[in-house]
């Protein structure tokens, strides 16, 4: 294991410069918890570390992938205790390589372009229920998730009620969720905890970067044929049994 031995020696005007942010940014965090506290050294002067700026670029990395602080509070509640700076480093590596592709701005005309269709405001409403859109501040304004349109256009054709597609995805939230930290897990202690023996930080993250790229495809086709499976399966049961 890599052991972050540097001691905290950043002022908070040098922490947000070297992070790219402002001082009020840094103390927002801070008020939130989602950074953890200076060293209070001479003079009653805080300093920082190279904890808090790969805390920063997590949360930075996480932002980007459009995820409000109030889920980035959570998700970093949920990371190990104890975690090093370095460790944080490979964490980033891994969130952006698993990442899905970014959310994008949308008019009403380009996202009835995208969509090959008109788009009645009961289609708006079906697909923010699938999370495929939210409405943006402006009239006609949309943030969208392009690797879903195709989907949730075509899930348009269907005769599903409102209400039961909130229902499913509220069940698919639960239960991907459930399998995403069971798998994290697994991955965390029998793939990421070898490669943290290594020497080199920079090959640490390269490597795990790297390797987290082409697990990637093969872990979400093998989730897609387990549930297929699963989901035949139970329909079969459900309907003989009727």
């Amino acid at each position: 294991m890599v052991v972050d031995t540097e001691e905290p020696a950043l002022t908070v005007d040098e922490l947000a410069a070297r992070a790219g942010v402002t001082v009020r940014t840094v103390r927002f965090y801070s008020a939130r918890g989602l950074l953890p506290p200076p060293v209070i050294g001479p003079r009653r002067v805080g300093r920082y570390g190279r904890g808090h700026l790969s805390r920063l670029a997590l949360i930075d990395e996480l932002q980007h992938q459009g995820m409000t602080l109030a889920a980035i509070e959570r998700y970093l509640e949920h990371l190990p205790p104890g975690l090093s700076a370095h460790d944080l480093a490979v964490h980033r590596a891994l969130v952006a390589s698993w990442a899905p592709d970014s959310e994008e701005d949308a008019t009403r005309a380009e996202l009835e372009r995208r969509a090959g269709r008109g788009l009645g405001e009961e289609d708006i409403d079906r697909l923010a229920a699938m999370g495929v859109l939210v409405r943006g501040e402006g009239p006609d304004t949309y943030r969208l998730d392009p690797g879903l349109l195709r989907l949730g256009v075509e899930l348009l054709e269907v005769p599903i009620a409102y209400e039961t597609i909130l229902a499913a995805r509220a069940v698919l939230l639960e239960h991907t969720r459930e399998a995403a930290q069971t798998l994290t897990r697994l991955f965390r202690d029998e793939v990421w905890a070898p490669y943290r023996e290594r020497e080199s930080d920079q090959e640490q993250v390269a490597a795990m970067k790297s390797l987290s790229a082409h697990m990637r495809p093969l872990v979400v086709r093998a989730l897609v044929t387990a549930f297929q499976r699963s989901l035949k399966e139970e329909l079969r049961a459900a309907f003989q049994a009727e």
